[in-house]
């Protein structure tokens, strides 16, 4: 019988992401080779476990969060792959999520509402903080839209005391604004403020956090939207590369990182923030009804202008027309079905209000540069 290899996860199971990280290990070792799995009562910073000095394992996938892990960890003589971004042993492989994706996949959800002036709120403590931050404002500065930002110090305090900075903070910016928070625990957080200080959420301030963890995202008020990292493939990339290390291959510490999956939209964002009336009501009647197999004359239908006026107005508020607008809705759901379901092309058509799968494979490659059924294979990990 082959020897199973002895692996330790120093990884918390205190929040959604972390707990995504153990999933997507689990997933890998279902998959490939069985290990034996060694995991402390391991909460976010701890020290290393006692038994890690005398440890007789054959490789380790950590959060590596504070110094005294890191040292920990380079006393160890066995293979070790890094998922936190805090990069404290640079040599390491490291996987992690891509925060400039997750900056633009927010702007984007922010400027598609319409909103012109948008705000970034963060915390100095984490390094994905920083990086969620300065891809975010860049993207907003060069679109020339107004920027503000606000960053808690990341040191023990109060609650009332940071609510308070956050509620001086919010009040003082230009309503209406769209808020990324670096992630949900500080979106929930600022929700508060807003609510203590009478501001309407999302009438006045729209807010998304990041991790979409379920239950914090249900419990804020009103419920939060927010970024859904995918943090199982995180994990489950993790896995793959610490078995070639295991196995005696050479891995780069070049970054791997894994792109998030999508938006979930709740209420803190469930707005358009635009002063025409008509193309707000148009843009929720396409969201609403795109993958209903509409077009723009269904739109016009509704709406009491001219074809001509719709696409003119469309075209300076959005930045496309309805017809490009319908088109991206579908395609987005084209894409959800495709990697969270084992529905065939032609039911995913169906679905989605293409009338023949061929049209919806060549608006597809269009749009993402290869087929629907390349596209599943290339962003699986399965």
């Amino acid at each position: 019988m082959k020897k199973r290899l002895k692996v330790a996860l120093l990884i918390e199971s205190s929040n959604a992401y972390a707990r995504g990280l153990l999933q997507g290990v689990i997933d890998y070792v279902q998959e490939h080779q069985a290990w034996s799995i060694y995991i402390p009562e391991q909460g976010r910073g701890d020290s290393p476990p006692p038994w890690l000095k005398n440890w007789n394992g054959d490789g380790i996938i950590a959060r590596i969060e504070n110094q005294e892990i890191a040292d920990a960890l380079k006393q160890t003589d066995v293979p070790v792959v890094d998922v936190s971004a805090a990069r404290l042993i640079p040599e390491l492989p490291w996987v992690e999520t891509d925060d400039e994706k997750i900056a633009e996949l927010a702007a984007e959800h922010l400027l598609k509402r319409g909103f012109q002036t948008l705000a970034f709120c963060g915390n100095s403590q984490f390094n994905w903080s920083h990086w969620r931050q300065k891809y975010f404002k860049a993207i907003v500065l060069k679109k020339k839209l107004t920027y503000f930002e606000y960053v808690v110090s990341g040191k023990k305090q109060s609650w009332e005391i940071e609510q308070e900075y956050l509620s001086e903070w919010i009040q003082k910016i230009p309503k209406p604004v769209g808020v990324l928070a670096c992630y949900d625990v500080l979106a929930q957080k600022l929700l508060d403020a807003c609510r203590t200080s009478d501001i309407s959420v999302p009438e006045e301030v729209a807010v998304i956090g990041v991790d979409n963890d379920k239950i914090l995202c249900k419990l804020s008020e009103p419920s939060l939207s927010s970024i859904v990292p995918n943090a199982q493939l995180t994990g489950y990339e993790a896995a793959r590369i610490l078995s070639s290390m295991m196995n005696g291959k050479k891995v780069k510490n070049s970054p791997c990182l894994v792109e998030p999956i999508e938006i979930t939209t709740r209420q803190s964002t469930d707005i358009y923030a635009i002063d025409d009336r008509h193309v707000a009501d148009a843009l929720s009647f396409i969201r609403l009804h795109a993958c209903d197999g509409i077009n723009v004359k269904d739109v016009l239908d509704k709406i009491p202008l001219s074809r001509r006026a719709l696409e003119s107005r469309f075209q300076k508020i959005i930045g496309q027309t309805p017809h490009q607008e319908i088109s991206k809705i579908k395609l987005e759901k084209v894409t959800d079905l495709l990697l969270k379901t084992s529905l065939t092309l032609r039911e995913i058509s169906m679905r989605t209000g293409f009338k023949h799968v061929e049209y919806m494979t060549v608006a597809f490659k269009k749009a993402y540069k290869e087929s629907p059924r390349d596209y599943r294979k290339s962003h699986s990990y399965s």
